[in-house]
């Protein structure tokens, strides 16, 4: 996209920066750019003679004096919700252990690393400023003029060592670096001080070494009794190597910061006369650093050495013979394993060609004057940009709302990881977007969090060898205590078939896969992933898989998690709650099977964060949501026994296809539209944003090839557009409606989706994302930036096991284009699609990674024939439109055109 001046072919540019000052901050800190490997990053500001870098741990939490256990009391609400729930009595209220309502208690938050400062000393004019963002090799990198010469620095945080590596070299006419380094105050952070902070209960330390060959921030967390971080805290630290110039410690003003406990409160280094200096920086966090009251008087720390002795080896690793560090030997094998991820998938948008040289800003102004199109130069850049940042924060865990970035105390929402539609959406794109590391981050964060999945299901419903995820996690935990009466989170059912979707669609895109054993997955994890099959694995098993190294995807992944999800199902259906055969809610107390036409209530239930009209509760029954979920679970369970085909495992499809059966039927409202509650006692609410009962056209496929339920989904999707009046301001409702829309084949409803938030403030100067199109809630996310990909390659592409459509939802005003490597959920790669509209023709390349795989192919868009390798194709009818059926055979690349 941008020529070879701006030192890089594929990446972002802009001509200005915004400082970050060394105190009261703001939100300046996002408009920086970022990178990162998915478990070490950073953001910089990219000021010339006053840079921050803000480094980043994609498992830092800061803990709080919030209870990290279930309430015992929990258990014994469940008859009182369903019984009041089924008598419409929405006065009822969740209670604590004392009988009062109950006050919701929060996870722990995400934060900040160190924020380090690097202050020019050679200040003069500048000019010919240029700060940019390099997508091929993770790289940020500053280049600017002045009357000492043209200055450039470059930085990126390894895939391959797990460091951030800074380069700062001489100018072009020869003046030295003279510059100095230090760590500003915690207290002096974006959002340290907000009025419910309690960071000022933590300790920490700025330490230099006498030989400057370091520096480092070491943080003491607070001690709160039950927090398993309770003598925990975390660290960064960055080694300092100087080439053909000086070094040395200094003391820097002391702050009089009262969290500083350091005996020498503010050291920084100082950089004299130096060709070339390189920063190596890695943070992480221990559960170790003593008592609280040790710490001021502690001289040793094993967080040090550790941090240390990493940035150490790499400092060694890539020390050339003439005794430099070599960073463009530290940079090769990285930047291979980053631009393998990125340049997986290239998507090419013709059109407003005079945009596509313009920087950040002016491509900006450029969108937000139009608020009836897309700017096809925008799109193609916050395309890449969303790809290359979900590549940035995967392969450790799954994204927090913030990515893995944050430059302030205090984030919104906590920076935490939100299951009820944020991380649904931030990975929506994963498996299309022909992505191979973010998956494993994806399911060992849910490993990490099985114990409490299922401990939230034992605690809510009683249930055993079953799992019910909770709506909010913060890596660490996730069981159910962030519930109350408003947000009555221990009672959404929906989450675990939702939130095991992806990593079943990795299955359906890549066939059985090996997955490796990471320190993210714990033993702990491991074992209760494993108990659920015949009877559980023996240590000595066990002892060998883990020698092993590997977990196998269908075998011990998917089928024991897919398991435990359909078991949710069959113990929350109880017959005492059913509807008859009119569809009326009804309680039998001791009933124990269901009469002929009768049908389970889903009770108690929640969709996000509806109510009915007249009914002021949003603790309910027969959500949609929960229906659609339940029906795609047993579906994703069924297939993967018939795959596995365990001993037995007749007898469970049997079981799971009965259950099938008797799961509540969809309801229409009078105008055809699907309703959000399958209860004839409610009244539909379309005032809201939220699309929960939209499950069956996205994330679910029910109405691919069902056309009566597509159409009543169409119709609640515009009763939406139509009636909802209150908030429209939220980048994941828009994100949402664009993913559905493009499921519901509306291309021009996908860009008027996704319009607020590109023609609104949904952008910084980063193309980085707020969570509003007005900035409202002043929270940095990244729902809107990766899920732009995803509705795109929705658009573009709709792919289940043994079927695929080309183009389903293309936009109107998209004429022309292509997209390359798009990965379809039938183990196909999508090698090329490329359209031209008024020529009317669509050419795709299919490339099978499995032999014999027979694919139902058609095109959402108008043609006559189809060809396949140069030979015209027998064209089928059915219920949902004319096809060709196909078989490819693994590996062989096969030529399909439509017009």
């Amino acid at each position: 996209m941008m020529s070879e001046a701006h030192l890089f072919k594929k990446g972002n540019y802009a001509y200005g920066w915004t400082e970050v000052p060394v105190s009261n901050p703001g939100y300046a800190w996002r408009d920086g750019m970022v990178s990162g490997n998915g478990e070490n990053g950073y953001i910089t500001s990219g000021s010339p003679y006053h840079d921050s870098f803000i480094f980043q741990y994609m498992w830092f939490n800061y803990p709080s004096s919030h209870p990290r256990e279930i309430p015992e009391e929990l258990t014994g609400q469940l008859e009182e919700a369903r019984w009041n729930v089924l008598n419409l009595n929405d006065q009822w209220k969740i209670k604590d252990h004392t009988g009062a309502t109950r006050i919701r208690t929060f996870y722990y938050s995400y934060h900040p690393g160190h924020q380090l400062r690097l202050s020019v000393k050679n200040r003069g004019s500048v000019n010919g400023y240029e700060r940019w963002t390099n997508y091929e090799t993770a790289e940020t990198g500053v280049r600017y003029g002045d009357e000492f010469g043209q200055w450039i620095r470059t930085s990126f945080t390894s895939r391959a060592d797990n460091v951030t590596i800074t380069k700062l070299e001489q100018s072009s006419t020869g003046s030295k670096i003279n510059m100095t380094i230090s760590i500003d105050d915690i207290s002096n952070m974006s959002r340290a001080h907000n009025g419910t902070s309690e960071i000022t209960a933590l300790h920490y330390k700025k330490l230099v070494d006498p030989e400057a060959k370091y520096i480092a921030q070491l943080v003491h967390y607070p001690s709160y009794e039950g927090s398993e971080l309770s003598q925990g805290g975390y660290g960064g630290l960055t080694r300092v190597i100087v080439m053909n110039g000086s070094k040395k410690k200094i003391l820097l003003d002391d702050t009089q910061e009262p969290m500083n406990v350091g005996g020498e409160p503010n050291p920084a280094i100082q950089i004299v006369d130096a060709e070339a200096v390189y920063l190596i920086t890695q943070s992480n966090r221990t559960y170790d650093m003593g008592t609280m009251e040790e710490f001021a008087g502690m001289s040793d720390y094993a967080l040090l050495e550790q941090l240390l002795s990493n940035t150490d080896a790499v400092a060694q690793k890539y020390k050339s013979s003439d005794g430099r560090f070599d960073y463009q030997a530290a940079l090769s094998p990285h930047a291979e394993l980053h631009a393998a991820e990125f340049n997986a998938v290239s998507f090419s948008l013709p059109g407003d060609e005079a945009d596509k040289d313009q920087d950040n800003l002016a491509l900006l102004h450029t969108q937000q004057r139009s608020h009836s199109r897309i700017n096809h130069a925008f799109m193609e850049q916050i395309y890449n940009q969303g790809r290359y940042a979900m590549i940035c924060c995967n392969g450790s865990s799954a994204p927090r709302l913030y990515g893995m970035w944050t430059g302030e105390w205090n984030p919104g929402w906590r920076g935490i990881y939100t299951l009820d539609a944020n991380v649904n959406l931030q990975v929506a794109a994963m498996n299309t977007g022909h992505l191979t590391q973010a998956q494993l981050g994806y399911i060992a964060f849910f490993l990490r969090n099985l114990p409490d999945f299922e401990y939230n299901a034992r605690m809510a419903y009683g249930m055993h060898d079953a799992i019910q995820i909770s709506v909010n996690s913060d890596g660490d935990r996730g069981m159910h205590v962030e519930y109350d009466n408003d947000y009555p989170f221990e009672y959404w059912n929906a989450g675990a078939s939702w939130c095991l979707l992806p990593i079943y669609e990795y299955w359906q895109c890549y066939g059985n896969m090996e997955i490796p054993i990471v320190d993210t997955m714990r033993i702990q994890e491991l074992q209760t992933l494993l108990s659920v099959q015949d009877g559980g694995l023996s240590d000595e098993e066990f002892a060998d898989l883990v020698e092993k190294g590997y977990l196998d995807l269908e075998k011990d992944i998917l089928l024991p998690l897919l398991t435990k999800q359909a078991n949710f199902w069959e113990q929350i259906c109880t017959p005492e709650y059913y509807t008859d055969l009119g569809g009326n809610a009804c309680y039998e107390r001791g009933k124990t099977s269901l009469r002929e036409g009768e049908k389970y209530m889903i009770i108690p239930g929640y969709s996000p964060e509806n109510n009915p009209i007249g009914y002021n509760s949003t603790i309910t029954a027969n959500a949609t949501m929960d229906i659609s979920a339940a029906r795609d679970g047993l579906f994703m369970v069924i297939a993967m026994e018939k795959t596995v085909k365990r001993e037995g495992y007749e007898e469970a499809v049997a079981k799971w296809e009965k259950l099938l059966g008797l799961l509540p039927a969809y309801k229409y409202d009078e105008d055809g539209a699907l309703r959000e509650w399958a209860m004839s006692e409610y009244t539909e609410n379309n005032n809201h944003r939220h699309l929960s009962h939209l499950y069956p056209a996205w994330p679910a496929y029910e109405t691919q090839n069902n056309p009566s339920l597509a159409a009543a989904a169409k119709t609640a999707l515009e009763n939406r557009d139509k009636f909802n009046t209150e908030d429209a301001t939220a980048g994941h409702g828009w994100m949402h409606k664009a993913l559905v829309s493009a499921r519901l084949k509306k291309g021009d409803g996908v860009v008027s989706a996704l319009l607020p938030m590109l023609a609104g403030a949904g952008y910084y100067a980063s193309l980085m994302t707020d969570h509003d199109t007005n900035r409202r809630n002043h929270c940095y996310c990244t729902d809107t930036s990766f899920g732009v990909i995803g509705a795109v390659n929705e658009a573009l592409l709709f792919s289940n096991t043994g079927e695929i459509e080309l183009l389903p939802a293309l936009p109107s005003d998209w004429n022309a284009g292509s997209v390359e490597g798009l990965m379809a959920r039938t183990q196909v790669e999508v090698k090329q699609l490329s359209w031209d509209m008024p020529s009317g023709k669509v050419k795709a390349v299919l490339k099978s990674r499995a032999s014999g795989n027979t694919i139902r192919l058609s095109a959402g868009v108008p043609w006559t024939k189809a060809f396949v390798d140069g030979k015209e194709a027998q064209v089928q009818s059915g219920e949902t439109g004319r096809f060709i059926a196909i078989t490819l055979h693994e590996g062989t690349d096969v030529i399909i055109d439509f017009n």
